[in-house]
């Protein structure tokens, strides 16, 4: 049996243990799209001995910020984060949920403010695995990635 390879890349950032299926929507939380500049390359299902199958994201001569690894815990809670220089990795990270979530989702009640016609930012607070719109105070229950914003 012949095994995957996925080319390393020489500097940049990988973000390893995505579960399967929820790679692209790293890619809309870390704000990469037809638009972005950056070498990027993505594998889906990939065999994995923890998981089973996973995903895992590259994005080269990028640094993650740590603003942007809590908001990979909204989709992916067990990601790893590694930066990588020269082919080795340097620096390596679990990420963590934010205590606040701004601009990223969108709320699901139609009635909030952030869903009229005001100009105001969408703003999530999370605690006790809850994730709860500030001004209206509805709860997401749903899967995540439906809410990106």
């Amino acid at each position: 049996m012949e095994e995957l390879k996925i080319q390393p890349i020489r500097n940049g950032t990988v973000v390893d243990h995505i579960p399967q299926g929820q790679a692209l929507n790293v890619l809309r939380v870390l704000g990469v799209d037809s638009a972005t500049r950056d070498v990027v390359s993505v594998a889906m299902n990939v065999p994995s001995d923890e998981m089973g199958r996973k995903d895992i994201v590259k994005v080269e001569d990028r640094r993650i910020d740590s603003k942007e690894a809590d908001l990979i815990a909204l989709i992916a809670p067990d990601a790893t984060v590694n930066v990588v220089d020269d082919y080795d990795v340097t620096e390596k990270h679990d990420v963590s949920m934010p205590d606040e979530i701004r601009g990223v989702l969108a709320c699901p009640n139609p009635s909030c403010i952030t869903n009229t016609r005001e100009p105001v930012e969408t703003v999530f607070d999370v605690r006790d695995d809850e994730i709860r719109c500030e001004y209206c105070g509805t709860v997401l229950t749903d899967e995540i990635a439906e809410h990106l914003a």
